[in-house]
């Protein structure tokens, strides 16, 4: 029984060793949009992200409740466009607007090669290109299952630790996420955005030194 037990737990340590290798593995594979850290204090930080083009499609959702924006940005990507071109998934995945309501949009974020050379035109109705413009983000990075809840709860942590930074911010706050649907929800990276003011510039840049880095590096 003894024996069995260890066995067993070797196992588990095993498959839990595994499926963070894959998870870590799966995101790794992914151009990421890049950005740089302007600081950096545990979960939080403040980024400077360049311009960025997106394929993006606000929420519908269907009798039972179910939203399909994920499968129409992914649809686009995999070929349905006026090109027929399929284009590279990458990460982070936004979300503008509250999760789990009607009025949040979704966007792709189009791999640099692509946007340079011009993205083609979606077919679907609804998909749409656009660009989601640079600038400072306060971010919070954390792990879970993303949802309403969740999101909520994150937002309010980073206003909170912007308020004590002295940050002026947008109302708006935004979501991303890194990871696929089967990542388990501990491993996964998810980050809740808010842009700052242009006031705010000059208070970060007498507090910090920046940092290049890729999202993709962590």
């Amino acid at each position: 029984m003894k024996r069995a037990m260890i066995y067993f737990a070797g196992f588990l340590g095993v498959a839990l060793v595994g499926t963070f290798a894959l998870a870590m593995s799966t995101r790794a594979g992914y151009e990421s949009a890049e950005y740089k850290v302007i600081e950096s204090d545990g979960s939080f930080e403040v980024r400077e992200y360049p311009d960025l083009m997106l394929v993006a499609t606000d929420s519908e959702m269907d009798s039972q409740g179910r939203d399909g924006s994920f499968m129409r940005l992914f649809q686009y990507i995999s070929g349905a466009n006026e090109d027929e071109q399929k284009i590279a998934m990458t990460t982070p995945v936004f979300m503008e607007g509250e999760i789990g309501k009607s009025d949040v949009s979704m966007g792709f974020v189009m791999p640099k090669e692509v946007a340079a050379e011009g993205a083609p035109n979606p077919k679907a109705e609804g998909v749409k290109l656009r660009e989601r413009k640079g600038g400072r983000f306060a971010v919070i990075r954390f792990p879970g299952k993303l949802d309403s809840k969740l999101a909520k709860q994150k937002e309010a942590e980073l206003r909170e630790w912007m308020e004590s930074r002295g940050l002026e911010s947008e109302k708006t706050a935004e979501a991303a996420g890194y990871d696929p649907p089967f990542t388990p929800a501990a491993l996964r990276r998810n980050e809740i955005l808010i842009r700052l003011k242009e006031s705010s510039k000059e208070t970060e840049n007498s507090k910090s030194k920046i940092n290049s880095v890729s999202a993709q590096d962590s």
